[in-house]
């Protein structure tokens, strides 16, 4: 049985556009959405009303994330949103506290989210209303984020707190070991033949069979 009142019909299209999109890849599924064409985001991700959700160029969004964006949502530049994430911009509490949790409260709190630019949000991350993460931050895995976190620092915990700072120094240093390893890895998977044809190289790399 299929309901014909008002916010069936207004759900309809979201639920329909979540089917279609479950057989298309992370970059088709970000155009079914209406995201920015650099976008991926891939299965089982869910955005709640998209039309409150603001991207910058190179988001990826992971497996099973929750993006709700009723009470706004703005994610920067080249940020990455790990699987299973939530990010909440509203909250019922009030509205459970007060016997009143019926579609359309009006005791229902909305603060919108703000994540910066270049920011790494770890897997199983929670991130509640009101929060603004700075740009070049780094929440760590299974953290939940009740407070505001300072740009290039790194938070971890329930609740997630500041446990390192980096600058640019640090960023450039950690750039040239990546390299520097992943061009050595190349270099034996070439020999090996078995290099990739982009990315970085996968597999046993042990330096004692150098």
């Amino acid at each position: 049985m299929f309901f014909d009142d008002e916010r069936s019909q207004r759900l309809r299209p979201q639920i329909l556009t979540e089917l279609v999109g479950e057989y298309m890849n992370d970059a088709e599924r970000a155009q079914l959405y209406g995201l920015p064409p650099t976008t991926r985001i891939r299965q089982r991700a869910k955005v709640v009303s998209p039309e409150h959700l603001t991207l910058g160029d190179h988001v990826w969004i992971g497996e099973g994330a929750v993006l709700d964006a009723s009470g706004g949502l703005e994610i920067g530049e080249h940020t990455s949103i790990g699987l299973n994430t939530l990010i909440f911009t509203h909250s019922s509490w009030l509205a459970n506290m007060t016997l009143s949790n019926h579609s359309g409260s009006d005791l229902i709190e909305r603060k919108p989210v703000k994540i910066g630019k270049g920011c790494f949000i770890g897997g199983l991350v929670v991130i509640m209303p009101g929060v603004t993460i700075g740009d070049f931050a780094t929440v760590q895995p299974n953290s939940v984020v009740a407070k505001d976190v300072p740009e290039r620092s790194l938070v971890a915990g329930n609740p997630a707190r500041v446990f390192q700072r980096y600058d640019e120094e640090y960023i450039q240093g950690e750039v040239a070991r990546v390299q520097e390893e992943n061009e050595r890895r190349r270099k034996l998977a070439e020999e090996r033949g078995d290099a990739p044809s982009w990315g970085a190289p996968a597999g046993s790399f042990d330096k004692k069979s150098d």
